[in-house]
């Protein structure tokens, strides 16, 4: 039997509805059974200020710390806003990787999805993400890319693909960060 991990799931889209968290949840969904995963959430963590961080980290940013810590890889499947990522995620990141030298990130294997109605699949959003992530220390999985178009035509009811051709897509990015985790995790 082969060894389990947990996954922590971070949706950089605040939206319930999101395409991007459909696509996270489908990747749950095809995932091997040896992969636990938490959608960890970003909607309540206050805004990132080390003066905040000095008289005492507020429960939000305790509990995502917590939340990442315990986990052995982190998925990140995020939207593009204005061609790099929305402020929820980047507000994350840095409550995350703080305070200095105590990044919950560190070391963690982990695997970048865009998810856009575009033609382009959120390649702006999606390469910025990685440079934050190699600076945190984390082995990202380089291939397969996964810059999604038209992600407002992949899903229909209950989240069910509506391509096959998508569907083994999300297959193959989902099996190669299993693989990843397994190569790479500490």
């Amino acid at each position: 039997m082969s060894q389990s991990y947990k996954v922590a799931v971070v949706v950089g889209s605040l939206r319930k509805e999101s395409v991007n968290r459909k696509a996270a949840e489908a990747l749950t969904r095809l995932a091997p059974e040896n992969l636990q995963f938490e959608f960890v959430e970003i909607g309540d963590l206050p805004h990132y200020d080390e003066d905040v961080e000095a008289a005492g980290a507020p429960a939000p940013w305790t509990r995502f710390r917590e939340q990442i810590s315990a986990s052995d890889a982190v998925l990140f499947v995020s939207p593009e806003y204005n061609r790099s990522v929305p402020g929820a995620l980047k507000n994350a990141i840095d409550v995350g990787s703080r305070p200095y030298g105590e990044s919950a990130f560190a070391g963690k294997p982990t695997a970048v999805m865009s998810v856009s109605p575009g033609g382009i699949g959120g390649f702006g959003a999606n390469h910025h993400l990685r440079q934050s992530l190699v600076f945190l220390d984390m082995p990202v999985l380089q291939q397969p890319e996964a810059y999604v178009g038209g992600g407002y035509e992949l899903f229909g009811e209950q989240g069910a693909f509506k391509s096959d051709d998508t569907r083994k897509f999300f297959q193959g990015f989902i099996d190669a960060f299993a693989a990843w985790i397994a190569k790479t995790a500490a």
